[in-house]
């Protein structure tokens, strides 16, 4: 399918930015604030929730900063624990504001996104250990910002769908309240070298380019051949079984779309339950445009539904596989 019309508009906003990697971290993080402007004067929404609270937990290296975001309603509540994107070494709590607030006010849920330290100052697995202690600390406190501990999801975008996809491994290895479902939003799962088709395909032209994407995972890992972790590569775990359901999020103009399909086949293949839908169309951080693209909608509503479902009070019993050919190309699947 053609881009977008309106994800072309989006990237000439930036065409004239410098690459990434060729300015200063500090700069990229200061540049955030306009960027969202930018965004919000296209018409970026920013949905009503109940509360949204900024609290401090104990992480592994002193204080964890994190956002809760409640629901409408009487609790508890499901709870989703968000990590955002940005390579490892950008975003923070207020770049993915609106995609808490989507994901809070849409699927009835408790959201809490949490801060986790960024490379390279903090490289490999300072922001795992941090997600998973972020995650432990919501199963033991969840009923004190409203939440109920049986029913925990881990989900992220990006980067933040790599902290979500290893924090389920690292649970399921390494003890502790196993969430019941893991939402992965054009993950990051593997190191882009050799590269992907949806590398060669994509590497250039739409945003999220692959000399960038090597560049992130170099200020992550400090040292490339700590991607043979699976703990920084998911994709590499030589077993998935065991892990919670899947919903796996991609993007046809987008760089990771290959190694979000591959994971799907390699959870499905271990018997897990997992749902995959590609998004025609639109590029990597279309599903943050929540008011600009008709995708990120759609995106929204498949996501609040398998988190509602996912996250049920009585676990469904019936088992969701849509099958789908890496190659295929069609409408948005998996609802």
């Amino acid at each position: 399918m053609a881009l977008d019309p309106k994800v072309r508009e989006l990237l000439d906003l930036s065409a004239d930015a410098p690459p990434i990697g060729t300015v200063p971290v500090e700069v990229m993080r200061a540049e955030a604030p306009s960027q969202m402007a930018a965004w919000f004067r296209m018409g970026l929404v920013s949905l009503p929730v109940a509360a949204v609270e900024d609290m401090v937990i104990p992480g592994p290296a002193g204080e964890l900063p994190v956002r809760v975001y409640t629901p409408e309603d009487q609790g508890p509540f499901p709870v989703v624990v968000f990590f955002h994107g940005g390579g490892w070494v950008l975003g923070n709590l207020d770049t993915h504001d609106p995609m808490c607030r989507a994901l809070c006010s849409g699927a009835g849920c408790v959201v809490v996104s949490v801060d986790y330290r960024l490379a390279p100052e903090h490289r490999f697995p300072a922001a795992s250990d941090d997600a998973l202690a972020a995650t432990r600390w919501v199963a033991a406190h969840a009923t004190e910002i409203g939440g109920d501990p049986a029913r925990i999801a881990v989900a992220g975008d990006s980067a933040g769908g790599n902290l979500a996809a290893v924090t389920a491994l690292r649970i399921r290895d390494d003890g502790g309240p196993a969430p019941r479902g893991q939402l992965l939003i054009y993950p990051g799962l593997g190191y882009p070298s050799p590269p992907t088709p949806s590398y060669i395909e994509n590497g250039e032209g739409y945003g999220m380019t692959r000399e960038s994407a090597v560049w992130f995972w170099d200020q992550y890992l400090g040292d490339a051949s700590r991607a043979a972790n699976p703990l920084a590569s998911p994709l590499l775990a030589p077993n998935l079984r065991g892990l919670p359901p899947a919903l796996i999020i991609t993007a046809e103009y987008d760089v990771l779309r290959d190694e979000g399909e591959r994971y799907a086949e390699r959870l499905r293949a271990a018997g897990v339950p997992v749902r995959l839908s590609c998004y025609d169309g639109v590029h990597h951080r279309f599903a943050e445009l929540i008011g600009i693209l008709d995708q990120a909608w759609q995106a929204r509503d498949e996501m609040r539904a398998w988190l509602r479902e996912t996250l049920a009070t009585t676990p469904s019993t019936r088992v969701s596989l849509i099958p789908r050919e890496v190659r295929e190309r069609g409408a948005a699947v998996g609802m």
